[in-house]
């Protein structure tokens, strides 16, 4: 699939690391370093902005290492780029860590992962159809 992008960040394009990979790595735009401390969060700018094709979403999700490593995350995890969003791509970062961590320029802070997406169309009625699991929710099935 080709998709439209303007990329002002100098550095590389997003790009799968492996043939199996999902995910392509996105990089921090930074003028200076942003500092997060513990539990702080910000907009982390990308300097990419895309057209993507009506059906298609990207998702902007964590990175393993920075996550278990450092206690970095996506606070909206999955985030949603709709397929009518013209404007830069940011990354919310927040630090879940004791410890304080600071965003370079040009620094892997998340992954971007490319879906097909279908639109619902809602059908109301008075009753849905019984299952084995019913109304259970929220652990309803055990943890074991």
């Amino acid at each position: 699939m080709k998709i439209n992008i303007i990329n002002t960040s100098g550095h590389e394009l997003p790009h799968y690391e492996t043939n199996a990979s999902a995910g392509m790595d996105l990089r921090a735009n930074l003028q200076d370093p942003v500092t997060l401390q513990p539990l702080e969060r910000a907009i982390i700018p990308t300097g990419l902005f895309m057209e993507l094709p009506v059906g298609i979403e990207a998702q902007v999700r964590p990175r393993s290492g920075l996550a278990a490593k450092k206690g970095i995350t996506v606070l909206n995890a999955p985030g949603t780029i709709d397929a009518d969003y013209r404007g830069e791509i940011g990354v919310i970062l927040v630090n879940l860590s004791n410890e304080v961590f600071t965003v370079e320029n040009g620094e892997r802070i998340a992954q971007m992962v490319i879906a097909k997406h279908e639109r619902a169309q809602w059908h109301e009625v008075d009753t849905l159809s019984e299952t084995e699991r019913g109304t259970g929710g929220f652990g309803s099935t055990g943890i074991k």
